[in-house]
C-alpha cells in the first residue's frame, strides 16, 4: 500500500478504543465561536495520473535561468556546476541532509565534512572551520552572537554596505542577546571609514565587513585591521564571497577573527533561492573555538594506527544542555556542504582561480560597454569583482519599465536596489558562464531601449 490507510472501519475501531462516539468529539474543547463552521470547498479527488498532470502544468508556469539571460546576483549566483556533483551526491552513502547521530559509523560522511572544513580554511586563510550552517545570513547572525560572548561587549558596527538581508537577520539573532547595532553610511559604493573609526569605542564587540560588499565594491580590509589595532577586544567579522577568494587576498591575511558567508557559489544551484549553506571559519584561537556553533569533525587514528574521523565538537542543544549550547539552530546543511567540497576538489586551486578571474574580466567587459551609453553610470568605477552598481538616469523611463522591457527580451537586467535598500539603480552580476555575445547583447538592447 502506497499510503497509510484510514478506512471508516479503522476510524470506528480507534474511536472505540479511546471511548469517543465520533471524530468531532475530539474537538469539544475548542470554543464554538472560533470553530470553522463551513465547508472547506476542496475539489473532488483526483487519480494519481490526473494529479501528476496537474502538478506538471503548474510547475511549467515557473521559468528558470535556462530560459533567461540572467544578471541577477545579490548573494545567489549562476555559476557552472560540473556534472560530477549531481552524480556523486545521489550515492546512498551521502544522500542525507544530516550528519548521522552515530557519527563514527559513517566514516565517509565524516571524511567529506573534514575535507570541506579543510578547504574552507584554505580558501579563507583561517585556522578552524565548522561543518556548515543554514545560509550566509544566519552564519552572520551566529557570528555576532559569538563576538558578543567572546568580547563581553555590546556594540556591533555594521556598515550599510553589508547585504540588507544579512543585517536584518544579524539583528534578529543579536538583539535578544542584548547586542546594540550601529549602521554606518555609504561613501560612494564603499563604507564610510571615517564614520566607522568614530564609532569604535571600548564597548565595541565587533565590526562587520562584506568582501566584496553588497554593491560589488572590494572593501579595504587592511584599513579596518589598522583601526582595530587599538581595540583588541573588538572582533573583526568578514562576510566573504567564497568565489571571490579565488582572486582576492583571503580575510585571514588581514587579521580577520571570524569569516562567514554563503557557500552557494561553490557547486550549489540557484534553485529558486535554496537550499543554501552557510560557512564559518575562525582564527586558530581556543577561546573562539569554544564559542563556535554547529559541528566540528576531526581526524585521528585508532589503536591499530588506522585513520579515523570523529565528531570533535558538537556544541549545539541536541547534544548538550540547552543553556550551554552555543546555538539552538540544529540543521546542518551537510549535503550542500558535500556539493561544495566536491566542487572545490574538482576545480582545484587553479580552477577556482580561473573561474574567479573570468567572473572579474567579463564583469569588467560589460561594465566598460555600458559606461559608453548615455544616461548610464557605473558607480563602482574599477573597484569590483563580479557585480557592479549601475545607475540609469533618464527622464522618460522608470527603472521598473526598463527591467520589464529587458525581461520581455529574455534578459534579467539585474537586481533593483530600491527593492532592498534606500539606493537607486541596478546591481548587475556577471559569472564565468557569460559569453561575449551575451554581454554585447545586454549592452545593445539596453542602449536601444534608452534611445526609444
Amino acid at each position: 500500500m502506497r499510503y497509510i490507510s484510514n478506512t471508516p472501519a479503522e476510524q470506528e475501531k480507534m474511536l472505540q478504543e479511546i471511548g469517543a462516539d465520533k471524530v468531532s468529539d475530539l474537538f469539544q474543547a475548542i470554543p464554538e465561536n472560533i470553530k470553522f463552521d463551513r465547508s472547506f470547498n476542496i475539489p473532488a479527488a483526483l487519480s494519481e495520473l490526473e494529479l501528476k498532470e496537474l502538478i506538471k502544468d503548474k510547475a511549467e508556469k515557473n521559468l528558470d535561468l535556462s530560459e533567461f539571460d540572467s544578471y541577477l546576483g545579490a548573494g545567489s549566483y549562476d555559476h557552472y556546476i560540473p556534472a560530477i556533483i549531481d552524480h556523486l551526491i545521489i550515492r546512498s552513502e551521502f544522500y542525507t541532509a544530516y550528519t548521522p547521530y552515530q557519527a563514527e559509523l559513517s566514516q565517509g560522511t565524516l571524511q567529506a565534512i573534514y575535507e570541506y572544513q579543510s578547504m574552507i580554511c584554505e580558501l579563507t586563510g583561517m585556522g578552524i572551520s565548522n561543518a556548515s550552517l543554514l545560509d550566509g545570513a544566519s552564519a552572520l547572525g551566529e557570528a555576532v552572537i559569538m563576538a558578543g560572548r567572546h568580547s563581553r561587549k555590546e556594540k556591533i558596527i555594521m556598515p550599510e554596505t553589508v547585504h540588507p538581508a544579512y543585517r536584518e537577520v544579524a539583528q534578529t539573532y543579536g538583539k535578544p542577546h542584548g547586542l546594540k547595532f550601529v549602521e554606518t553610511s555609504l561613501k560612494g559604493s564603499s563604507s564610510n571609514y571615517k564614520e566607522i573609526k568614530e564609532e569604535l569605542d571600548g564597548n565595541t564587540a565587533a565590526v562587520v565587513f562584506q568582501y566584496p560588499n553588497f554593491f560589488g565594491t572590494v572593501e579595504d580590509l587592511a584599513e579596518i585591521a589598522r583601526m582595530l589595532e587599538n581595540h583588541k577586544k573588538a572582533v573583526f567579522i568578514v562576510v566573504a564571497n567564497p568565489m571571490a577568494l579565488g582572486l582576492l587576498t583571503p580575510p585571514g591575511e588581514f587579521g580577520a577573527d571570524i569569516v562567514v558567508g554563503e557557500g552557494q557559489p561553490l557547486g550549489n544551484p540557484v534553485n529558486y533561492g535554496g537550499p543554501n549553506l552557510g560557512f564559518m571559519a575562525i582564527r586558530d584561537d581556543r577561546r573562539l573555538l569554544r564559542q563556535l556553533p554547529g559541528r566540528l569533525v576531526g581526524k585521528t587514528e585508532d589503536i591499530e594506527g588506522n585513520t579515523g574521523y570523529v565528531m570533535t565538537m558538537q556544541t549545539r542543544e541536541q547534544h548538550i544542555r540547552r543553556e550551554k549550547a552555543t546555538s539552538n539552530i540544529c540543521t546542518n546543511e551537510a549535503l550542500n556542504a558535500l556539493m561544495a567540497a566536491i566542487y572545490l576538489a574538482t576545480m582545484g586551486k587553479k580552477g577556482v582561480e580561473e573561474v574567479a578571474n573570468q567572473c572579474y574580466q567579463k564583469t569588467r567587459y560589460l561594465k566598460e560597454k555600458l559606461a559608453e551609453i548615455d544616461d548610464v553610470t557605473v558607480v563602482n568605477g574599477d573597484n569590483h569583482f563580479n557585480e557592479f552598481w549601475l545607475k540609469i538616469e533618464t527622464a522618460d523611463k522608470s527603472l521598473e519599465e526598463i527591467e520589464t522591457k529587458m525581461c520581455q527580451q529574455g534578459i534579467l537586467a539585474g537586481v533593483n536596489l530600491a527593492e532592498l535598500t534606500d539606493q537607486q539603480g541596478l546591481l548587475v552580476s556577471v559569472t564565468e558562464k557569460k559569453t561575449r555575445e551575451e554581454l554585447d547583447k545586454y549592452a545593445r538592447k539596453l542602449e536601444v531601449l534608452l534611445n526609444e
